[in-house]
Order: C-alpha cells, then sequence, then structure tokens
C-alpha cells in the first residue's frame, strides 16, 4: 500500500484595511512596525509564496525563508528565489515540507490560494483605506476564530490594529 505523501498546510499571511484593502500603486497603505514584527514572526523559518508584482514591491528575498515567486515570466531568473508560473506549480514543489507554507501577496495569488487555504493569519488594520488592491472578502462563517489580539495605535503605529489567527472550519 503506498501512501500519498502529505501536503504542508496552506496559509495565508496578510494585512487588510477594514474595506480589505491592500495597497494602492504596487505599495503598501500603512507603515505599521508592529504588523512587520509579527509577519516576521509568523513565517521565519517558513516557505513563502509571493507573486512577482510582491517580490517586486519587497526588493529581495525574505531572509530565513524558502522564497518562491510566482510570474508568467518564463525566463525570469532571481538570485535566491526559486521562480514558477503558477501556484499549483509552487504548491507542488513544496509538498514535502512538514511546516505550513505561507501566501503572502498579492491579490491574485491570494484570490487563487484562499479556497485552499487552511489557517489566516489575517491583521486588520482599523482604517478604511483607498486602494486599487483589495483581499479577497472573507466568509466569516466558514473561519473558526484561534485567536484575536486587538491593540491601540501607539507612537509607531498610527492606526489601531487586530491579529486573528483563522482555521478553516
Amino acid at each position: 500500500m503506498t501512501n500519498k505523501p502529505k501536503s504542508p498546510s496552506l496559509s495565508i499571511a496578510v494585512a487588510v484595511g477594514e474595506n480589505f484593502a491592500i495597497g494602492r500603486n504596487n505599495q503598501l497603505l500603512w507603515h505599521m512596525p508592529a504588523d512587520l514584527k509579527f509577519f516576521k514572526q509568523t513565517t521565519s523559518g517558513h516557505t513563502v509564496v509571493m507573486g512577482r508584482k510582491t517580490f517586486d514591491s519587497v526588493g529581495k528575498p525574505l531572509p530565513n525563508r524558502r522564497n518562491i515567486v510566482i510570474t508568467r515570466d518564463s525566463s525570469l531568473q532571481i538570485d535566491g528565489v526559486e521562480v514558477v508560473n503558477s501556484l499549483d506549480e509552487a504548491l507542488e514543489i513544496t509538498r514535502t515540507e512538514e511546516k505550513p507554507v505561507f501566501i503572502v501577496g498579492g491579490a491574485e495569488i491570494y484570490r487563487q490560494a484562499l479556497s485552499k487555504t487552511d489557517t489566516l493569519y489575517l491583521t486588520t488594520i482599523h482604517h478604511t483605506f483607498d486602494a486599487d488592491t483589495f483581499f479577497p472578502e472573507i466568509n466569516r462563517s466558514e473561519w473558526e476564530v484561534v485567536s484575536a489580539e486587538p491593540h491601540k495605535a501607539d507612537e509607531k503605529n498610527k492606526y489601531d490594529y487586530t491579529f486573528e489567527v483563522l482555521k478553516r472550519k
């Protein structure tokens, strides 16, 4: 009897405004050091999968993580990054991993991955932003809140925000 290798769990790490805004002109809409720290702690030591535009906005491979970039440009090569042409290809090359694989943007990659995702690491920035890029709306009835940590704005973080971990029911 052959055992099919178990695929790693798929997680999404995302920060959204209250209107599910995630970006404008390929840039984040806020500077929230607390969220950057949460993102780093959550994804460090894991594989991160992102689209090419997200990679371009970050500008370099994320340290202490296996970086996979999805692009339609089959000739693209980036030092320190594995380049694939689809989300399915990214999931295929990570199928033997034991740790969760994180989808970290952008909007199109989130849209493709959401239905396959087991866990959402969701930071909600309590503000409505003018944006051109949005995270797909979440049907809360499909998710169980594992943890929720509300935080008030402070001298470093301009807006109130909440860190949530949601597991698919």
